[in-house]
């Protein structure tokens, strides 16, 4: 009996160590949250819901108006089960690549849309994603926010086969919008550039660089951004102080202004910082 209670509680030891390394019981996904996250722990893979999502609205966004436009008749059209395009959105940091897809959520979440981030290291597990999603009656956009691929990483290539279907059909519920730094979404050395030839007067670039840019190609959409100038930064800073309820006076541009040498950039991103920052400042601090 000695030897059976000491072997039990052996046991009871190595599984309370053993616990932490499991994957968690996975849950069936909760149909009604407007968003999700892809996880992922060990062999384990699961949506979880997002039930109070970011809550950017499409209004709050300025100086983006032609790529807000495109990117809005693109989902209408998606929401409609008309053809649509996948979305890539590249340029300038913080000037609203990110908040202009997720603020998607706030005007089309009551009629059927859903948003799920993925990681990039996880774009491996696309088909299980189109799989999870087969049947629903929703309409999802996969979101890749800041997508880029160093030397080595070949998630592309299941992002490649997604994008335009392999030897299944595209998914009719779903569309990825991605946004990148990048236009080309893969890094480009200068010795790639040297492997392109001239042919009638014609460059064709060489090999690897007709591999990178076949990923971005694939995008049936593009939308670029470009920095703010002085006058949209300083509209965006106004619009965000407004929202806080305060004016946007001489103190305040005259310190919106100096926010904005200070960080070395103007744009959307770097107003609502600033406006974060005056905000929470007594009124003696914004006096001074």
């Amino acid at each position: 009996m000695d030897k059976l209670n000491a072997f039990l509680e052996r046991a009871e030891a190595l599984i309370a160590r053993l616990e932490p390394l499991l994957p968690p019981a996975i849950p069936s996904p909760d149909w009604t949250a407007p968003a999700f996250r892809w996880r992922r722990q060990g062999l384990a893979t699961w949506l979880e819901p997002v039930y109070t999502p970011h809550g950017m609205r499409l209004s709050d966004l300025l100086h983006v108006d032609t790529q807000k436009e495109s990117l809005v008749r693109n989902t209408r059209h998606f929401l409609k089960g008309r053809p649509a395009n996948n979305v890539l959105l590249t340029g300038s940091r913080g000037t609203g690549k990110s908040s202009l897809v997720k603020a998607l959520l706030s005007e089309f979440a009551d009629k059927g849309l859903r948003l799920i981030e993925v990681d990039k290291v996880h774009l491996a597990d696309l088909p299980q994603i189109v799989d999870c999603l087969a049947g629903r009656p929703e309409r999802f956009i996969l979101f890749c926010d800041d997508l880029s691929f160093e030397e080595g990483e070949d998630g592309y290539k299941a992002l490649k086969s997604a994008l335009d279907g392999g030897i299944a059909p595209r998914a009719s519920n779903l569309l990825i919008y991605a946004t990148s730094n990048r236009r080309h979404l893969l890094s480009e050395r200068v010795s790639e550039n040297r492997d392109g030839r001239s042919l009638d007067g014609e460059i064709h670039p060489g090999e690897a660089i007709e591999e990178k840019v076949s990923l971005s190609d694939r995008f049936g959409l593009w939308l670029s951004f470009y920095p703010f100038d002085q006058d949209a930064y300083l509209a965006a800073a106004a619009s965000w102080l407004g929202s806080f309820g305060l004016p946007f006076d001489g103190p305040a541009e005259r310190a919106a202004l100096q926010w904005a040498r200070m960080r070395g950039s103007r744009s959307g991103r770097v107003a609502w910082q600033f406006a974060c920052d005056w905000a929470g400042r007594t009124v003696k601090e914004r006096k001074l």
